[in-house]
């Protein structure tokens, strides 16, 4: 896109005391997946489930609002819960369906472009502050080759990729509202180096957007991190798939992780779960611990 700022990612890593400690495959749970408002809260319902690893909320409206306040980063990094990244929501998203969500979410409408541009550049302050060198985001739907908005769409996503550059913060967009060969196309024709995937097996069967397991050797060398969730695919066409506890849908948990190990992966598993109250998340994730401790087992 002719827009790159040739920066070494890596120097900003050699500060960061929080994804570089994770070992291959560490096991942890995304903050808002716990509903929880405050840094304690997710120290101690992290300990309850045995883990000690987290994608955390930047604080946004859709994901997590943090009682800290501007003192959040500060208290997560006092409370020894290793970060494997940081997470960004737009307000104004709207999940109802899959429609409200093409028309709302991530960089897809043309009119609140420039505001979630500046809602980026916080997101980008806050994963520094936070001493981290990852933010995953929602791109939005990315228009096909020869959509007349395709051009802006990816200059759109090119800005946000120098501005993450600047700060050292690798940008990995979510899985799941298109094919993974035109998220591929697209990611080629960016050419920017510092944005990557995060790659959500159970999106793909969210939105019925093909097969997980192909999308990963096809995506292999842009898989930035993962969040493990499992989902059955939708029974009638524009409604939204079911999101199920790990093990219960269509992904193939053991598959999966046995995709990432073949493909060269290397980085946390993270579990998303966004379905249910807050105890009923809290079982199916310790099922879902549980679960991915037995395949890595064997």
């Amino acid at each position: 896109m002719g827009r790159l700022i040739d920066m070494a990612i890596s120097t900003h890593s050699e500060t960061a005391s929080t994804r570089s400690d994770l070992p291959p495959f560490s096991l942890g749970v995304c903050s808002w997946s716990l509903q929880v408002s405050s840094v304690a809260e997710l120290k101690r319902l992290l300990d309850g489930l045995g883990v000690n690893t987290a994608q955390i909320a930047c604080g946004d409206p859709h994901h997590a609002s943090w009682i800290e306040g501007d003192s959040m980063p500060a208290a997560a990094l006092a409370s020894g819960i290793k970060l494997s990244g940081a997470m960004l929501g737009f307000a104004g998203e709207d999940y109802t369906s899959p429609a409200t969500i093409k028309a709302t979410g991530g960089f897809g409408d043309p009119a609140t472009r420039g505001e979630r541009i500046e809602r980026l550049k916080w997101g980008l302050a806050r994963t520094r502050e936070l001493k981290l060198t990852d933010l995953t985001l929602h791109a939005g739907f990315i228009p096909e080759p020869g959509d007349a908005d395709r051009k802006a769409f990816l200059d759109t996503l090119a800005l946000a990729g120098d501005l993450a550059a600047e700060q050292g913060v690798v940008l990995a967009f979510e899985t799941g509202q298109e094919p993974a060969s035109l998220l591929k196309t697209t990611l080629d024709e960016l050419k920017c180096p510092n944005i990557k995937v995060n790659f959500d097996p159970a999106n793909m069967l969210l939105y019925n957007m093909g097969d997980p397991i192909a999308a990963v050797e096809l995506l292999a060398g842009s898989i930035r991190s993962v969040h493990v969730k499992d989902a059955i695919r939708p029974r009638v066409t524009g409604a939204w798939g079911e999101e199920v506890p790990l093990g219960r849908g269509e992904v193939n948990i053991a598959g999966f992780t046995a995709a990432l190990k073949s493909t060269g992966y290397a980085g946390p598993l993270i579990i998303e779960r966004e379905v249910g109250d807050q105890a009923a998340r809290i079982r199916d994730i310790a099922a879902g611990l549980d679960l991915l401790r037995r395949i890595l087992s064997e």
